[in-house]
């Protein structure tokens, strides 16, 4: 995955900063993880090939006089044909298929025809896949929570263990997520980051203020991936 993030050494010691502080005033644990992207989207740009190829062949049906041209030009007139053979509408549509996946090798323009909704289930599914494997059950009182950052998505998640789902609302990690893209967008990411961990310090809190009894079990540093 090409790197997209952005990320200083500074935006890393602010990031982890923001963690440490904001767990001295409560019995969560929040974990950050900034990657470049969530998925390689190769099924979607093979997908994005194949209805270009399919629209090709529409096309050549409906206007078969222009890929006629197109032959009897490449031969100096001398094709002979009247009509397409089937070797050509493979070749053309061969053409387009493998034409398109070519060029969608470049991942910006990748990334603008992906629908949104493909992006964010991508993204909600990675962010889940790494809290199963960095943060769930991975603490005393289940109060472990992921904050994950997509860069090349533009898309975050929250992803909270079992104690704290039963007692804070997903919306209510809605200020927090909008304060972090507002930064990342004017190409502010670490201290994005480090807002939304400071709000998600103040709701934790509230719900699971520090006491003695629990020890910091995960890692306070910026996870870059």
């Amino acid at each position: 995955m090409g790197k997209v993030n952005q990320f200083t050494p500074a935006d890393h010691e602010i990031v982890t900063s923001a963690v440490s502080l904001a767990e001295k005033s409560t019995d969560g644990e929040i974990v950050t993880i900034v990657t470049s992207e969530s998925d390689h989207y190769g099924d979607v740009a093979w997908a994005i090939s194949g209805m270009v190829a399919l629209t090709a062949l529409l096309v050549i049906s409906l206007f078969p006089d222009i890929y006629l041209n197109i032959i009897n030009w490449l031969s100096g007139g001398w094709s002979g044909l009247d009509a397409l053979p089937y070797w050509a509408l493979f070749a053309f549509t061969a053409m387009k298929f493998f034409g398109t996946r070519l060029v969608l090798i470049w991942k910006p323009l990748l990334f603008v025809l992906i629908p949104p909704p493909i992006k964010r289930a991508r993204v909600r599914k990675r962010a889940v896949s790494l809290f199963r494997v960095s943060t769930d059950h991975r603490t005393v009182g289940r109060t472990g929570i992921l904050l994950y950052l997509s860069m090349r998505e533009h898309r975050a998640e929250i992803v909270a263990d079992e104690a704290i789902v039963a007692k804070v609302e997903p919306a209510i990690w809605g200020d927090a997520m909008i304060a972090m893209i507002d930064l990342v967008r004017i190409g502010a990411p670490g201290e994005g980051m480090a807002e939304a961990v400071r709000q998600m310090g103040i709701v934790l809190s509230e719900h699971f203020p520090k006491t003695d009894q629990n020890p910091n079990e995960l890692p306070d540093r910026l996870i870059e991936l």
